[in-house]
Order: structure tokens, then sequence, then C-alpha cells
């Protein structure tokens, strides 16, 4: 088990939910074989992973237990295309634009001990999801997708197969061995762990 707090992301979770239920955790918390943790993870880590653009990805790649969503390290997050462009890395990213992310994730975390008597599922129903967690989310996805935009991304997506889209384009791009710009075409993406080093987490 890890020494510090850490984010605890649980393999399997509803399809009816908007956003998978992600969370941090202290060292004296012992977890199942049910759950990933990411031992290292920050607010800006778990913006991203808590964001609609993150669950976009999650339900176009994940697989299934039953109907359910069943996050994996392996096809999920190790595949994710994080918001940072081509091979230039987390230096290209404006320190405004992260620190904007990591506000809002501080704010989701708050909206949630509003309701310290209700449980996860309870507050990421969508029938009974409070209003301020909701908004708390949807400041969340702004800071993100203001993240992406850096790498040709929308300022607005109208739905998850937009959003999906980009972020394979974005896969490519990050992963090809080919130039940008010329990695259209043929090319094939050359791995599953592309920009894993860019990232303090792991799952």
């Amino acid at each position: 088990m890890p020494s510090t707090p850490y984010l605890v992301l649980p393999e399997v979770s509803s399809e009816r939910r908007l956003f998978i239920p992600f969370g941090f955790e202290q060292p004296s918390t012992l977890c199942s074989n049910l759950v990933k943790l990411a031992p290292n993870a920050t607010l800006f880590h778990f913006g991203i992973l808590s964001s609609t653009m993150h669950n976009a990805w999650m339900r176009a790649v994940a697989g299934r237990l039953e109907s359910r969503y069943r996050y994996s390290a392996a096809i999920v997050y190790n595949n994710y295309p994080w918001p940072f462009c081509d091979e230039k890395g987390p230096s290209a990213m404006d320190g405004k634009v992260q620190t904007a992310i990591e506000t809002a994730a501080q704010a989701v975390l708050d909206a949630r001990a509003q309701f310290a008597t209700s449980s996860l599922a309870d507050l990421y129903d969508p029938l009974t999801m409070p209003p301020a967690l909701l908004k708390a989310h949807q400041k969340l996805d702004a800071a993100v997708d203001k993240a992406y935009e850096a790498c040709g991304g929308k300022k607005t997506y109208r739905n998850d197969a937009e959003r999906v889209a980009f972020l394979f384009d974005l896969y490519q791009r990050q992963t090809s061995l080919l130039p940008v710009g010329k990695a259209a075409g043929k090319a094939k993406p050359s791995g599953s762990g592309a920009g894993r080093s860019r990232k303090a987490a792991s799952a």
C-alpha cells in the first residue's frame, strides 16, 4: 500500500453514471483487487480523469462487465492521450491552464464534502446528483477542454462522438513515428503507452 494519499480508480462502474467517481484515500485505507491505485496522483490528474473528456474516452474503449463499464489500466488509462501537445511534454502546458484544472478539481471534492452522509453511488446517480456537484463538474469540464484547445481541440463539443474523434486524432499524433503533420494516412499507432512518462500517476 502507498505511504501517502493515493487516488482510487474503481474497476467497475454503473453505465448510468456520467462520471466514474474516482477519489483520494489515505494510506490507512486498504484496497482490494477490485480497484486500481494511482499512488502519485495530484489534483491535476484527478481533474483530468474526472472530466467528461476522459469519461467519453472510457465509454468508447473500456470493456464491460454485463452492461457496466470496466475500467482498466492497460486499455483505458495507459492509452489515454493527456493534454500535452505532441512530443513537447508537460512544459508546453500553460501554467494558468493547469492551475485552473487543479482549482476546479478541488471544487469537485469540496462539493462532495457538502454531502458527507451520502455515498458516491448516491452522489453520482443521474437522478440524485446534487446540482452543486454537477455544476462543479461542468466547471471542471470547461477547464479541461481549455487545456485540450492548445492541442487542436474545440471550444465546445456537441457530444461524446466529437470528443472521442478528437482524442483518437491526438492519440495518433502522440504515438506516430512520423513527424507531426504527416501522421495521417497509413501511419499506425506505435504503442499503447505513449506519453506515459508524462504522467506522475500510474494505475
